[in-house]
């Protein structure tokens, strides 16, 4: 009889906790399991993903569709699931940067609602870009640090020469990479700026030695380097330190300091400058297009997209996509025009539906200058989130045709691939570090929020 009143008495607390007065509250936990006994499924989850989180007005977020009852449980949470295979989900975080397919094309045709013409674009791009600037906290520009490059020997290979360069960007802060040149030119050649995506090796990957090999041997100086906190970066700061917002605008000032020293090596052809990147260099290669005009033709790989915004804080994590009223990637993209552009798109990742609906719309702003035959789309459905070699070829191609480069000269068998020591800008283990150097994410923190 004890235990039986016992009983009873927990069963009515707990249906007294169940009311409109406690937001019929309850553990995300108990939620999960009686959502997975409900429907026959399973959700992989640790408990400290769901530890201290509770669903309020639980039942009532109940559909009789496992997906949707999850998406209305979740959603206030910023949580969600993913699928890994039939009736087995992965619990994660919501992802702000990833857009159901239809969304992001109904928030393109929004934007592009906008204008109709080249007075009206134009009028928009010069709200945008501004808006951008200040967003990425670069209006106005740091003050440029007055020291020299620091430069290792130049190595020579077949058609081209290799040389590692560390340009000081802010005070006590490097941006490294290598600089790869024709072994033999006439008069002022082409500059092609490389930025390194988020693949495995940074730009140490045989597919970025191939691409600016490649590129110097066709008649192009080619500049290889990292992102902020990437690759040899991290002699400075964390890995974690890259995806941190201020990565972003980091990032676009490395570039913007590049171009600065290349532009004014007196070989370089300040009219035939390029850029190209893959992945998260891809959205930093669009990003950079926008904002400096002294960038004349851009090839962004595997990265843009109407229904995806960037998913590393490196590419989406300073407000710009909040300017004119909301912006995405592909209408920044469209800021490239009338320069010739070329995306490249794959089957595997979210540009795969690049020359169904993007496409027409970079077409359409490319139209109102009379030169949409400028804007060009290299879409591979059968390939995947990669630089590959049909994605090189088709940079290679595109770079020739507006570069005026030799394209008879892309011959990737001439290229040797060095180990990643030989590419190093301060030594195997940092040793060359100039003294100055500042270490920490709390250091920069403070050199960049100093009045300019």
């Amino acid at each position: 009889m004890i235990r039986l009143l016992f009983c009873l008495l927990l069963v009515q607390c707990a249906y007294a906790q169940q009311s409109s007065d406690s937001g019929y509250k309850k553990p995300l936990q108990d939620v999960l399991v009686d959502i997975q006994n409900r429907f026959g499924i399973k959700i992989r989850y640790t408990a400290q993903e769901v530890a201290g989180k509770y669903v309020t007005y639980a039942d009532w977020r109940y559909r009789p569709d496992a997906e949707a009852t999850l998406e209305r449980v979740l959603a206030p949470l910023d949580l969600k699931v993913r699928k890994e295979k039939d009736r087995q989900y992965r619990l994660t975080t919501f992802e702000y940067y990833r857009w159901p397919v239809a969304d992001g094309w109904a928030e393109l045709d929004r934007i592009a609602a906008q204008y109709h013409n080249e007075q009206e674009w134009e009028a928009r791009k010069a709200a945008l870009k501004p808006c951008i600037m200040q967003a990425l906290q670069l209006s106005p520009l740091p003050a440029k640090p007055a020291s020299a490059p620091v430069m290792t020997a130049e190595r020579k290979f077949d058609g081209y020469t290799v040389r590692n360069i560390a340009i000081e960007i802010l005070p006590g802060v490097y941006i490294n990479g290598s600089l790869y040149t024709p072994a033999k030119s006439k008069g002022r050649i082409p500059v092609i700026l490389n930025p390194d995506g988020h693949w495995k090796d940074q730009r140490y990957r045989p597919d970025c030695q191939y691409r600016c090999a490649t590129l110097a041997r066709m008649g192009a100086m080619a500049f290889s380097y990292d992102l902020f906190a990437w690759g040899e970066s991290q002699l400075q700061f964390e890995e974690a330190d890259h995806r941190r917002s201020l990565a972003m605008s980091i990032q676009a000032l490395g570039t913007i300091r590049i171009l600065d020293y290349l532009l004014s090596l007196r070989n370089a052809d300040t009219s035939r400058v390029g850029i190209t990147g893959g992945s998260g260099a891809g959205s930093h290669t669009v990003l950079m297009t926008a904002i400096d005009d002294r960038i004349k033709v851009s090839a962004p790989v595997v990265a843009i997209s109407s229904y995806f915004y960037g998913g590393c804080p490196c590419e989406s994590g300073m407000p710009i996509h909040g300017c004119g009223n909301r912006t995405d990637n592909v209408e920044i993209a469209a800021m490239a025009a009338p320069r010739p552009q070329l995306l490249v798109s794959d089957g595997g990742d979210w540009t795969d539906k690049m020359p169904e609906h993007d496409l027409p719309y970079l077409q359409k702003i490319y139209s109102y200058y009379g030169q949409t035959g400028k804007v060009s789309n290299v879409h591979l459905p059968a390939e995947g989130h990669d630089f590959g070699i049909n994605k090189r070829k088709a940079v290679y191609d595109f770079m020739a045709k507006y570069l005026s480069l030799n394209i008879n000269a892309a011959d990737e068998t001439k290229i040797t691939i060095e180990q990643p020591a030989a590419m190093y800008v301060f030594g195997d283990k940092g040793e060359k570090l100039p003294a100055h150097a500042i270490h920490g994410f709390a250091q920069l923190e403070k050199l960049w929020n100093a009045p300019r």
